[in-house]
């Protein structure tokens, strides 16, 4: 099975054995950031720092004329990754023998939800989610569409990953994080996430709801939530909470939003690169779920782009849907965190690709190179052998 590692160019900048050492864990491709979110990351064998902040989401490279006059356009990245930090990685990477493909942050932004408010998703109590730009809004994804293309195909780069490129929500991972105190479960994350921004608003008139009405029917549903209820899972869950037709009409504004800026980027994508060069989404087969693995339909995605990249840290079992497509060619790679800290299993590597390539997996995906201690990396490069 192919597999690839992910990088970020401060993993490799200024460390000259790095691309070396990355192509020696026995993979044959680096998926290098070239656009990412704002992070604190560990950097436990670089020669000259122990932890990087990158301040703020940012273009790991110097952003072309496109751009010019634009309200809603990229930031450059700090000294976290200088110039052009993301091509400095890729020419050492590709050196040492790898084939490198972008790695695309999109719809996951705190800094233009900072500097633009009006771009954030709004929830139903009305608070902005600033990292979390409503996709459905005509600038937005004017913005994320060119930014995929433009971070995307970089020179060298042999194919793209698109993460984010859907829904955000409510879930973010965010540094000092303090939403876990209530369980919110499935489809409380769902009603969390909608957003009632007036462009979403207007989409839900389209669907036959008024969104003030709609407003008040999920503040009332999670009202038990909040006082400790249970938030039944899956998406009988929303539609318990929601009402059948509410959470069937929202789902179909949000899913047409999703789907078509999809499309749009993809084909953006495909127009600005050179022949064969591959594109994937990071993806979750339920088109209702929000985040960094957005959700899709897995036909639907399967027909636009060249193939998914699915999370199988817990288990890959959500392989199963885009693998009963049965579509020739795809790419199904299974995504495994190979850090211990994070919640990975390095130990386990070996049979859990295994697991995954019974359930349909062509190729394995590696989080995170650069962030692995010395101890994990031993184990993956054992199981990469094995492999």
């Amino acid at each position: 099975m192919k597999a690839s590692a992910f990088v970020y160019p401060w993993d490799v900048n200024g460390d000259p054995g790095a691309a070396e050492f990355i192509a020696g864990l026995g993979v044959r491709q680096a998926t290098l950031a070239s656009a990412y979110h704002s992070t604190r990351a560990l950097t436990p064998r670089h020669p000259r720092h122990r932890i990087v902040t990158a301040e703020h989401a940012a273009v790991l490279y110097p952003a072309d004329d496109r751009w010019y006059g634009r309200t809603l356009r990229p930031y450059p990245a700090g000294e976290w990754a200088p110039g052009d930090a993301y091509g400095e990685a890729a020419t050492a990477l590709a050196d040492a023998g790898l084939e490198v493909h972008t790695w695309v942050v999109l719809a996951h932004n705190s800094r233009l939800g900072a500097d633009h408010p009006d771009t954030s998703v709004i929830n139903a109590y009305g608070d902005r989610y600033p990292w979390a730009p409503c996709i459905a809004q005509p600038a937005t994804r004017a913005y994320l569409v060119d930014l995929a293309a433009e971070a995307a195909v970089r020179p060298g780069a042999r194919g793209t990953e698109l993460e984010s490129l859907g829904w955000y929500g409510l879930q973010h991972l965010h540094a000092h994080d303090k939403t876990a105190g209530v369980g919110l479960g499935d489809a409380g994350q769902y009603l969390m996430s909608l957003c009632f921004c007036p462009t979403c608003a207007e989409g839900y008139g389209e669907q036959g709801l008024d969104a003030d009405e709609l407003a008040a029917v999920v503040r009332a549903a999670l009202e038990p939530v909040w006082r400790g209820a249970p938030s039944d899972g899956g998406w009988a869950g929303v539609e318990k909470l929601l009402g059948e037709a509410n959470a069937t009409a929202t789902r179909a504004w949000r899913d047409e939003r999703a789907r078509t800026l999809q499309e749009t980027a993809v084909a953006a994508v495909r127009a600005a690169a050179p022949a064969d060069f591959q594109v994937l989404l990071h993806a979750d087969p339920e088109s209702y779920h929000c985040g960094a693995n957005v959700g899709v339909d897995p036909g639907h995605i399967l027909s636009v782009a060249d193939g998914v990249v699915v999370p199988c840290t817990g288990g890959p079992g959500l392989l199963t849907p885009f693998a009963e497509q049965g579509r020739a060619g795809a790419v199904l790679a299974a995504n495994f965190t190979v850090v211990s800290g994070m919640g990975g299993r390095p130990g386990a590597l070996a049979a859990d690709a295994a697991r995954a390539r019974d359930l349909g997996a062509s190729e394995l995906r590696l989080y995170h190179a650069g962030l692995a201690s010395e101890a994990d990396l031993v184990e993956v490069r054992s199981a990469m052998a094995e492999l």
